[in-house]
């Protein structure tokens, strides 16, 4: 039997169309049985302030970069949205006096402009790249600074990026985590051709590497709101963005949730199904259940509730 259409895009995958009981499951988690699904592979981790998350966040960019040498280079790939850490990774590299000359940095996605079939430019007012140079890279000391080349964004013309996680070790990946369950621009597919029954198989979905895509209603929604201050005519709909290929070459995936992004809800159910092992590309987030080293780091006064209330 064909799964259920989707509750929010008919015409699209997304975690309404799961089985009723797992999203009741997810539902019913308090923040102690979130605590509690921690696994071989899958750590759980909590922050009592908002200035010890972001700075444990910005910690990660110096963990990976210090590892980097010229005979062993590594790097960092990292999100817009959260952007808060950024300013702080500048300022500990600054203060520390952190050499980032043999270091690498991913930028994990950029707009897709469809008139020009370009990336858009740095000065697209929603442009990830731009954000990393403005709150980070621009404010470190130019004696510090990371090589031009060692920067990789994406770019409508691909190869340049998918080739430059050859050779390079990534220490972690980063990430938020959307509304509509993704990493990066990892939305669920189109309920078309061969996926009109079912989404792609997990095996599928983590073949594909950086590509451009589709964006699910929900995102072009979410990033109006966050971004854009609901003018949903100013997002593109289309992005480039790091695939599954790229992120399971990442020694570890970290992903940050403050609540500022994805809802009590969601934050619960990529929980649960990653600790459970349940990867379905309908919640591309679950697909990291598969990869061995996946660490869910939350600010615990943005978990909130699952209580119904009408306001």
């Amino acid at each position: 039997m064909a799964r259920k259409l989707s509750s929010i895009a008919p015409d699209w995958w997304d975690y309404t169309t799961l089985d009723r009981a797992l999203l009741e499951e997810a539902a019913r988690l308090t923040p102690g049985d979130m605590a509690g699904l921690s696994r071989e592979g899958f750590e759980v981790v909590f922050y009592d302030t908002l200035e010890e998350f972001y700075l444990a966040e910005a910690l990660e960019y110096i963990e990976a970069w210090r590892q980097s040498t010229p005979d062993n280079p590594a790097g960092i790939c990292g999100p817009i949205g959260p952007t808060e850490q950024l300013p702080l990774v500048a300022r500990l590299v600054n203060e520390l006096g952190l050499s980032l000359r043999d270091a690498h940095f991913w930028g994990m996605d950029e707009w897709f402009d469809v008139a020009t079939g370009r990336e858009v430019p740095v000065t697209h007012p929603l442009s990830f790249e731009r954000a990393d140079r403005e709150l980070c890279f621009n404010r470190i000391r130019p004696e510090l600074a990371i090589r031009e080349q060692n920067l990789h964004f994406p770019k409508a013309d691909l190869a340049a990026y998918r080739q430059s996680w050859q050779g390079v070790r990534c220490v972690v990946m980063q990430g938020g985590q959307g509304d509509i369950k993704h990493w990066a621009f990892n939305d669920p597919v189109r309920r078309e051709g061969p996926y009109r029954d079912a989404p792609p198989t997990s095996a599928e979905f983590r073949r594909l590497a950086t590509r451009i895509v589709d964006l699910h209603p929900v995102t072009l929604s979410q990033n109006a709101r966050t971004s854009g201050g609901g003018n949903i005519s100013l997002v593109p709909t289309k992005a480039i963005t790091v695939g599954p290929a790229e992120t399971w070459l990442a020694e570890r995936v970290s992903i940050w949730q403050a609540g500022m992004h994805d809802s009590p809800f969601g934050q619960r159910l990529t929980t649960l199904m990653i600790s459970k092992g349940i990867a379905d590309s309908a919640v591309p987030m679950s697909l990291l259940a598969e990869h061995p080293n996946v660490r869910f780091n939350f600010y615990r006064g943005g978990i909130g509730t699952c209580q119904v209330e009408m306001h």
